[in-house]
């Protein structure tokens, strides 16, 4: 069971690091959002461009403690898809999801957007909802794969 929980992390790392980008890219309505909560929107086109320049050679950095955490939630999955009960079937793991996320991910993002550096209650409702959903979303689709493959 370790290895399946072990196999079952590096999938929702991935799965977890290619919807982020997809999420947060300046194509999405998301990232739009994301990027005006940084800020980003303020700057000159070369502002920007600068910006993401000097911010390259450090990437590697964020993705690899993203991963690390998204590698955390993905065993917690991962044990949830591979431990509960099959009486319940997936519909019992997709609830139980939804009740930890209301319980425990969505006031801690509240938080955080709280007390961030952003003070336009408009953006930060627009940021809550849009991490919220991004968590969601996330969490459901990585129990939606491993169901099929653990």
């Amino acid at each position: 069971m370790t290895l399946l929980i072990i196999l079952g992390s590096f999938i929702g790392i991935i799965i977890s690091i290619a919807l982020g980008t997809l999420w947060h890219s300046p194509l999405s309505p998301f990232g739009k959002i994301h990027m005006e909560y940084l800020g980003f929107d303020k700057l000159t086109k070369e502002q920007q461009d600068k910006k993401i320049e000097e911010t390259k050679p450090h990437m590697w950095k964020v993705y690899t403690k993203q991963a690390f955490l998204s590698g955390i939630t993905s065993a917690a999955l991962a044990y949830m898809v591979l431990t509960f009960p099959p009486e319940g079937g997936n519909s019992f793991i997709y609830l139980n999801i939804i009740a930890l996320w209301v319980a425990f991910v969505v006031p801690l993002i509240g938080q955080n957007l709280l007390w961030g550096p952003c003070e336009d209650g408009k953006l930060q409702m627009k940021k809550f909802f849009g991490d919220s959903l991004y968590q969601l979303v996330t969490y459901l689709l990585i129990v939606f794969v491993l169901s099929f493959v653990l």
